[in-house]
């Protein structure tokens, strides 16, 4: 209720239950908002509507519904309330046939006694009584123990459900922090109270909040995407003089590159000038400006509030499987469209008179391309570092100095001595004007074998004959250069070495009897030592950058070669396909920091959360409820794709420069091979964290997604189509999931995890897990449920996806609630459809599908439902069909 009620004696935590019984077997209350001020009073039943009546008198329904008093109108003494129940004869269409009675009270204090009891009065005569309504007073988190029976409706021994509605606030403390705030905005909060197995009541808060990161990651991307993409055509312009051939081919690349920008910067602007609400609906998954943006992105929490238990919160993220709708599906989604182009790649560089490069090579020039990035100014920073401390004559900063230079030049070596940099320096050298081979003049479509030392290419490929050719002769082609330039930074790193072990004994024979590591003063008192080490240190550490910036220079020629040689092969289709993964990535980055967010806001106090998290790494889970039939094959081949693609995610924890939301927000950098997500905290936040996540170690994630399609378009594909795709997904993330856990606990106390009220331990849930994965059975959604328990068991994120997020999603959602309520908080097991029923008719979901298509209806027919599991059944009265 929101904090405006001003009566006397009413608290900002009261709310009223209303129970109506007595009043025949199948009455619901129609929503009626004529009064002023617009009293909203919700009605829903919860006995089960019959499609023949019973005999008249053998069942009570009971109603039960909680009152919000909208903001901006306070009751006041003069607040006139009319209570007015009907017959619906079609509760679907809600059609109101007949008013069977009311109430007015003139007074607006009168219900809010501890207990009112009232009469219905039929409308036709006014006298007839069809019933009876009592308005009791509840104050929600206030009460004793052995209250319950008296505040809870209790009529012919049944107790029932009881919802407070809440839908623009009075949010948690917890989630009410300057750091959710700055992530989450838009909280709907409904309000339940359930009974336990031993007569006591639970309160339950579930609250759903868009993400402003559904908006802030693709436009961070597509930034990239378009510095990357200037990056490539720079590249490829100081890849020097090439032949002819060559240089048209690298023409065409840069054109695709500019369009590809063009339309990017394009999406971008358009994506700038949005304002609004932080999502995008699900009936807008077809538009171009939004393609990047994720489908109906919100985050779903579940607070559970037990007399004898400490408080418990569960989160999920739902999300539309990320998939490029705008494309279409018509020739299948990125595994299928991936797979057939790397078949077809060959023909291609045939055509196009290319080398055809492995995607293992292409992945390896992007990685070394990112190393160069990455390392070489980090290198030369750290050459200056040296140079400083010498400067200041202090010998232990100069060897601290030295021995970082060092580790970080030896990763600099070891990334670029790859026989595919080698490779690829012989197959520019081909593609220079003039060259001639050994065997004659040749236009060079190949050299060097293609695939290089690591990835020879196939025994049956055409082109490896032509390969050899190109190989140019020695005289030519020194092939041992690239080892020379690479081999003197090593040797240039060696003589820094050498030399301050000199300048160290050297200080040590000029102290005999002076501390073995001389301080600074003791340094600067000896005059001209500190302008000696640094008149030797330099010319050596120029040569050390010179060394550097030289393999830089053949290394960035050579890998742009490589990317050069697939982008001619594949302008019939990479720039689609390109496309196409850059969107299905952008949707699916946005959920993964989304979830990374809020996991860590709520785990920033457990510290065998932490641990884990710097020492292994979480599980993102992602649940698919699509099927393998029709167009939502190609959504599923997308959304593996994407997720997959997640493993090139890391995270890095950074301080905020202040608590300003903008400065909390998460920043992404990097490039198509590796991104990283850096998430801001406040100081004092930052400054409890380890060591290790403060000092900056990436954090990494392990997505895995599991599908079961429920639907009747899956029951097709069961019965007449084909549904491998779904069984090797299934299997390939098991043995994902399987490997994260033993990796975990071989590296972190199993007692840092979450405990469980459930006997089973984990080791024996992803045993039957992998006995469901190689079962066949239809519509096992048992791997749904074992996965997102095992999911939670890990301390993961969970995530679950269906083709909008709206309607299977949210049978998955509330299904799951109850799940951990009857588990892990022992719901009576009498009040669990109930209590899923309330949910899925009043809670959070049926507020998210009125947000994306204006209607409070589950996109579903009966003809649907019938080929649903009965658990993923909403309640009659709540579907219908719309336009989703």
């Amino acid at each position: 209720v929101p904090p405006v009620l001003s009566t006397p004696g009413f608290s900002h935590s009261t709310f009223l239950s209303v129970c109506a019984c007595g009043m025949g077997w199948d009455l619901q209350a129609a929503r009626r908002r004529r009064w002023s001020p617009p009293l909203h009073l919700l009605w829903r039943r919860n006995a089960k509507l019959h499609s023949q009546p019973p005999p008249q008198g053998t069942r009570d329904p009971l109603f039960l519904t909680g009152v919000t008093f909208p903001p901006g109108h306070p009751i006041c003494e003069e607040t006139r309330v009319k209570l007015t129940v009907y017959d619906l004869k079609n509760p679907s269409s809600e059609t109101v046939s007949l008013e069977w009675g009311k109430h007015v009270w003139v007074n607006a204090e009168s219900p809010f006694d501890t207990s009112t009891h009232l009469s219905l009065t039929r409308t036709s005569d006014g006298t007839s009584t069809v019933g009876a309504v009592v308005v009791t007073r509840l104050k929600m988190g206030e009460m004793e123990d052995g209250e319950a029976d008296h505040i809870a409706a209790d009529v012919q021994g049944q107790k029932c459900t009881l919802l407070c509605e809440s839908v623009h606030g009075t949010t948690s403390e917890k989630d009410n922090s300057p750091l959710m705030n700055a992530v989450f905005e838009n909280p709907v909060c409904k309000v339940y109270r359930f009974q336990t197995v031993d007569n006591d009541w639970m309160t339950v808060r579930e609250q759903m909040t868009e993400c402003t990161l559904s908006f802030s990651i693709p436009r961070q991307l597509l930034a990239l995407y378009v510095q990357e993409d200037m990056g490539s055509i720079e590249e490829l312009k100081n890849l020097g003089e090439l032949s002819p051939h060559w240089d048209n081919l690298r023409k065409e690349v840069i054109a695709h590159y500019g369009q590809v920008i063009s339309s990017y910067q394009e999406t971008l602007g358009e994506l700038t000038k949005l304002t609004g609400p932080s999502f995008k609906p699900s009936c807008c998954k077809g538009q171009k400006y939004l393609e990047f943006v994720p489908i109906n992105l919100h985050t779903q929490r579940m607070h559970v509030t037990c007399p004898r238990k400490a408080d418990a919160f569960y989160d999920v993220i739902t999300v539309g499987a990320p998939a490029a709708h705008f494309q279409g599906f018509k020739n299948g989604g990125l595994q299928r469209l991936l797979s057939r182009y790397e078949t077809e790649k060959k023909n291609f560089s045939t055509a196009y008179q290319c080398i055809y490069f492995s995607p293992g090579d292409t992945s390896k020039a992007r990685e070394v391309l990112a190393n160069i990035g990455q390392l070489q100014p980090l290198i030369l920073v750290l050459a200056d570092r040296l140079l400083e401390a010498a400067q200041h004559g202090c010998l232990d900063p100069l060897k601290e100095a030295l021995q970082t230079l060092s580790d970080k030049t030896e990763q600099f070596v070891h990334a670029l001595k790859d026989e595919l940099v080698k490779t690829a320096l012989l197959a520019l050298h081909a593609a220079r004007p003039g060259y001639v081979s050994r065997r004659g003049p040749a236009v060079c479509n190949n050299a060097a074998g293609g695939a290089g030392a690591e990835t020879p290419p196939r025994q049956d490929s055409p082109m490896q004959p032509q390969a050899q050719d190109s190989i140019p002769h020695r005289s030519e082609y020194d092939e041992e250069e690239w080892d020379r330039v690479w081999a003197n930074v090593a040797k240039s790193l060696n003589c820094i070495i050498a030399m301050v072990d000199r300048l160290q004994d050297h200080s040590e024979n000029n102290n005999v009897g002076a501390p073995r590591f001389p301080s600074a003063s003791v340094i600067r008192g000896q005059g001209t030592a500190a302008d000696e080490w640094q008149e030797k240190l330099y010319p050596l550490v120029i040569t050390l950058k010179d060394c550097v910036a030289e393999v830089v220079d053949h290394a960035t020629k050579s890998m742009a070669f490589v990317l050069l040689q697939e982008a001619a092969c594949s302008i019939p289709q990479g720039l689609l396909l390109k496309q196409r993964r850059d969107v299905v990535f952008s949707q699916a980055l946005a959920a993964l920091t989304c979830g990374f967010v809020m996991k860590l806001y709520a785990g920033l106090e457990d510290k065998g959360f932490l641990q884990q998290l710097h020492t292994v790494g979480l599980v993102a889970q992602f649940e698919s409820l699509l099927s393998t039939y029709s167009e939502e094959i190609g959504m599923l081949e997308d959304m593996e794709v994407g997720i997959s693609d997640l493993q090139r995610v890391t995270f890095r924890i950074t301080e905020a420069e202040s608590q300003d939301p903008a400065h909390l927000q998460p920043v992404v950098s990097g490039r198509r091979d590796h991104y990283t997500v850096e998430v801001p905290l406040p100081h004092e936040t930052f400054e409890a964290l380890p060591d290790e996540i403060r000092e900056g170690k990436p954090l990494q994630v392990y997505p895995v997604l599991f599908n079961v399609g429920i639907n009747e378009q899956q029951t097709i594909a069961e019965r007449f189509g084909d549904i491998s795709l779904q069984e090797r997904i299934n299997q390939k993330n098991f043995e994902i999931l399987d490997g994260y856990y033993k990796s975990l606990s071989d590296k972190v106390p199993l007692e840092c995890l979450p405990c469980s009220q459930t006997q089973t331990d984990l080791k024996e849930l992803l045993e039957t897990l992998g006995q469901n994965v190689v079962t066949k059975k239809r519509k096992n959604v048992e791997i749904l449920w074992l996965a997102g328990t095992i999911c939670r068991r890990l301390n993961g994120i969970r995530f679950t996806s269906c083709k909008s997020a709206k309607d299977r999603t949210s049978m998955s959602v509330t299904l799951e609630q109850c799940a951990l309520l009857r588990d892990e908080h022992h719901l009576n097991k009498d009040y669990f459809i109930r209590a899923l029923d309330c949910m899925r008719r009043e809670g959070c979901r049926i507020e998210n599908v009125q947000k994306n298509i204006r209607c409070r209806k589950y996109a579903f027919n009966m003809l649907q439902l019938m080929a649903f599991p009965k658990c993923y059944r909403p309640p009659e009265g709540t579907y219908g069909r719309v336009d989703s």
